[in-house]
């Protein structure tokens, strides 16, 4: 499962053996993990399960109790202000002053950062041009993520961490965002998503790291963490006879909601047209049919078995993270 640490030139996140305790209580045990340039690296877990600590220790926010972090190379800790000039931080909360205009703001972090970012042109790729004189405690909660993503962006980021990227963002903003990131890996940056949006990491993350209990738990492409597990999904009436069902198909479905089941099998044809002929002989409909590997979140419930997912750690240092 979670992955040991070796260090190759495409490589921009190496965690080994990271240990962060809080008195007696281990949040992060000996966890290791890689997150490579031109990838998008999900970061997932459920309350408590060691993921915030583990990014605040990699952004330099927090101190590690054990183990090792290297972040392009440096110390995140020893290291905070050359990996400034090279790391994009966006948090979910907080970190910008309430009167501050989101121009301003801009132009600022882009002349911290000194790479020539056009601070008129990062406002208008979030989405903000419109507000652009507005100050930060005059944003809606989804203007000010586009905002923070915005600061993010000022440095031209070799390695960018995001949390919550598109938390309160309307549809099209999510689009916008999520356009925003696969750009940024797409021109080679390595981008960590922290997010409890599991659809959300499914459409834009290459990798998932998947943390339970401070560790890691799986690591891996999204294909690799969803290879041998194939499903048939399909919606139908309320009221089907699941065992009668299972006797003519041979093979057991379950019930996940109201009108919603599953069956554990490979969409193999035969099997498809014997579940769609026993639904017509019962009189019963047929909807919403998709076969396959399982989706990000029915891997999640699998392996932290149903835990909900949530990215507060209940030891969370300032600086916004919640």
């Amino acid at each position: 499962m979670g992955s040991s640490a070796t260090t190759t030139p495409d490589v921009a996140v190496e965690v080994e053996a990271l240990t962060v305790r809080y008195g007696e209580l281990v949040a992060v045990d000996a966890v290791s993990f890689v997150a490579r340039r031109g990838d998008v690296t999900a970061v997932l877990g459920p309350n408590g399960a060691g993921k915030t600590s583990t990014i605040e220790v990699c952004e330099g926010y927090r101190h590690a109790s054990g183990g090792s972090v290297r972040i392009l190379g440096l110390d995140p800790g020893r290291d905070q202000r050359r990996l400034s000039e090279r790391m994009g931080v966006m948090l979910q909360e907080g970190g910008v002053y309430p009167s501050v205009r989101v121009l301003d703001a801009v132009r600022h972090y882009a002349a911290l950062a000194g790479k020539g970012a056009d601070p008129v042109a990062l406002v208008e790729r979030v989405g903000l041009t419109g507000r652009s004189r507005a100050s930060w405690r005059r944003l809606s909660g989804g203007e000010k993520q586009r905002l923070s993503l915005a600061l993010a962006l000022a440095a031209r980021p070799d390695v960018a961490f995001l949390d919550e990227p598109t938390s309160g963002v309307d549809v099209n903003g999510r689009d916008t965002i999520r356009a925003i990131i696969r750009d940024l890996a797409a021109d080679g940056c390595a981008v960590v998503l922290a997010t409890h949006e599991l659809d959300e990491a499914e459409r834009v993350a290459d990798r998932a790291v998947i943390f339970d209990g401070g560790k890691v738990i799986a690591d891996g492409t999204l294909a690799e963490l969803r290879s041998g597990h194939d499903e048939i999904r399909f919606r139908s009436s309320p009221d089907l006879d699941l065992v009668e069902l299972a006797a003519a198909i041979g093979m057991a479905a379950r019930r996940i909601g109201a009108d919603e089941y599953v069956i554990d099998a490979p969409p193999h044809p035969r099997l498809m047209a014997e579940l769609a002929g026993w639904l017509a002989d019962q009189g019963h409909p047929l909807d919403d049919v998709r076969g396959g590997a399982q989706r990000l979140e029915d891997v999640f419930r699998r392996l932290t078995a149903g835990g909900a997912v949530d990215r507060d750690d209940g030891a969370s240092a300032g600086a916004g993270r919640g």
